[in-house]
C-alpha cells in the first residue's frame, strides 16, 4: 500500500482528493469541520516536505453551477484549520485552474471549485479526469467517504499518474482499521450491529461470520430475529419477509462457532415518542400496543461482559432510538463498555452514520481506537467489496 510517506513532495504539486463535503448553515458557515480536520495531517506533511497542495472536493449534490454549493464558502474555515491562507480558483478544470496551479509556490494550498458542478465527475468521464490530472505531479487520494464511487476524481484520474499515486493518511488509516477487524484482528473479535433493518446489514453479516467470535445484535432488527424465533414483539419494528433470513443467519453462525447475543429485555414504550409511557419487559413478551425502543438493564450487563472479553471490536449501529433521550441509555452504556475495553488494550472501530453520530454526541470519539469517516464506503468494505477508489491506487 503506497502512502504519502513513500514520497518526498519537495517542489512537487500534490493533487489531493479530499472529502470536504461539510455541512453549512444559512449563512454558508461550516458547522462541523471534522472532515477538514481529518485531511489536515496529509496536507501538512506535503507542505512540510516543501511541496504544494491542490485540493479537489465535492460539496452536496448540485445541479450544474449553484452558488450555495460553491467551495468558496469554506475557504476561511480550511485556512483556519490548516493555519495557511488557502487560495481558491472558481473552476476545477481548464485554463483558469491550470493557471492558478502554475502560480502556486511550495508551501501553498489551492482549493479548486466543486467537482460536481460538472456531471462528468460522477459519470467517471475519462476526458474530464485527464483534465484534472494536469493539475498535479502526484495524485493523493485521501477521501475515504467517496472511495466506493468510480468518479473521475476518486478513481479514473489515478490512471494518468502511473507510479506517482498514493493514499493519504486518512484513507490509509481507514484501510488499516478495517483490515484489523476483517483480517488481522486479535481474538476474540466482536461485531456489534444495530440499526433498524436486517436487510441493510445482511451482506455485512454474511461476510464477517468467518472472521468474528461474537455477534451482538441490537436496534430495530432485534425484533425480526425475536419474532422469527416465536417471540411476541407487540408493535415493534419488524421485517416480516426477512424472518427466514434471520433464522438462516442464526444457523450459519452456529455452524461457524459464532456466539450470537440478542437482547433479553427491552425498554418498551406505548408510543414512538420521548414522552411515551415506558416499562422494562422481556424481549419475547412485548404486549400489543407497545414497542421496544431500547435495550433493558439485563441486556446492558450481558453485552458489557461480552465486550470486556473482546480484543477487537467493530461497532456499526445503535442499540435503541438514541435520538430520544429516554431511549439512549443502551447506546450510551454500550459506548462506555467499548471505551473501557479499549482502555484495557482492545482495538475498537466505530463506523456507519448512526454509530458515528452517537459517538460524537456522547463524547466517545477520542476514547475509541478509530472512528471511520466513511459511511457507505465503510459498509461496502465490510461487505467484502473492493472499493474502486482503493483499487485505482493499487
Amino acid at each position: 500500500m503506497k502512502t504519502i510517506h513513500d514520497f518526498n513532495f519537495e517542489n512537487k504539486k500534490a493533487l489531493i482528493r479530499v472529502d470536504f463535503n461539510v455541512p453549512l448553515n444559512e449563512k454558508f458557515e461550516v458547522t462541523d469541520d471534522t472532515r477538514i480536520q481529518a485531511a489536515k495531517p496529509t496536507i501538512i506533511k506535503i507542505l512540510e516536505d516543501g511541496g504544494s497542495a491542490v485540493l479537489m472536493s465535492h460539496l452536496g449534490r448540485p445541479k450544474g453551477v449553484q452558488n450555495e454549493f460553491s467551495l468558496k464558502h469554506i475557504i476561511d474555515k480550511v485556512s483556519y484549520v490548516l493555519g495557511v491562507q488557502v487560495k481558491y480558483v472558481a473552476n476545477c478544470v481548464g485554463k483558469d485552474a491550470e493557471e492558478a496551479v502554475a502560480a502556486i509556490n511550495p508551501g501553498e494550498v489551492l482549493l479548486l471549485e466543486n467537482l460536481r458542478f460538472y456531471e462528468e465527475e460522477t459519470s467517471g468521464d475519462i476526458a474530464f479526469a485527464e483534465q484534472l490530472s494536469k493539475l498535479g505531479d502526484i495524485y493523493v487520494n485521501d477521501a475515504f467517504g467517496t472511495a466506493h464511487r468510480a468518479h473521475a476524481s476518486t478513481t479514473i484520474v489515478a490512471q494518468f499518474f502511473a507510479d506517482n499515486k498514493c493514499f493519504g493518511n486518512l484513507l490509509a488509516k481507514e484501510i488499516e482499521s478495517i483490515d484489523k477487524v476483517l483480517k488481522s484482528g486479535e481474538k476474540p473479535v466482536t461485531a456489534i450491529l444495530g440499526g433498524s433493518k436486517v436487510s441493510s446489514k445482511i451482506t455485512i453479516i454474511e461476510n464477517i461470520l468467518d472472521k468474528i467470535d461474537h455477534l451482538i445484535i441490537g436496534g430495530g432488527m432485534t425484533y425480526t430475529f425475536i419474532k422469527a424465533q416465536g417471540g411476541q414483539i407487540g408493535d415493534s419494528i419488524c421485517e416480516d419477509d426477512k424472518q427466514e433470513l434471520a433464522l438462516e443467519i442464526l444457523r450459519k453462525a452456529k455452524e461457524k462457532g459464532v456466539q450470537v447475543h440478542l437482547p433479553v429485555d427491552v425498554l418498551g414504550a406505548d408510543a414512538f415518542s420521548n414522552d411515551a409511557n415506558t416499562d422494562v419487559m422481556d424481549v419475547n413478551m412485548i404486549p400489543n400496543g407497545w414497542q421496544g425502543l431500547d435495550v433493558g438493564p439485563v441486556t446492558i450487563k450481558k453485552f458489557h461482559e461480552v465486550i470486556l472479553q473482546s480484543k477487537t471490536i467493530l461497532w456499526n449501529g445503535p442499540l435503541g432510538v438514541f435520538e430520544m433521550e429516554n431511549f439512549a441509555k443502551g447506546t450510551i452504556a454500550l459506548g462506555k463498555s467499548i471505551v473501557e475495553a479499549t482502555e484495557k488494550g482492545a482495538f475498537s472501530l466505530v463506523g456507519g452514520g448512526d454509530s458515528v453520530a452517537a459517538v460524537k454526541q456522547f463524547g466517545f470519539g477520542d476514547k475509541v481506537s478509530y472512528v471511520s469517516t466513511g459511511g457507505g464506503a465503510m459498509l461496502e468494505s465490510l461487505e467484502g467489496k473492493i472499493l474502486p477508489g482503493i483499487a485505482a491506487i493499487g
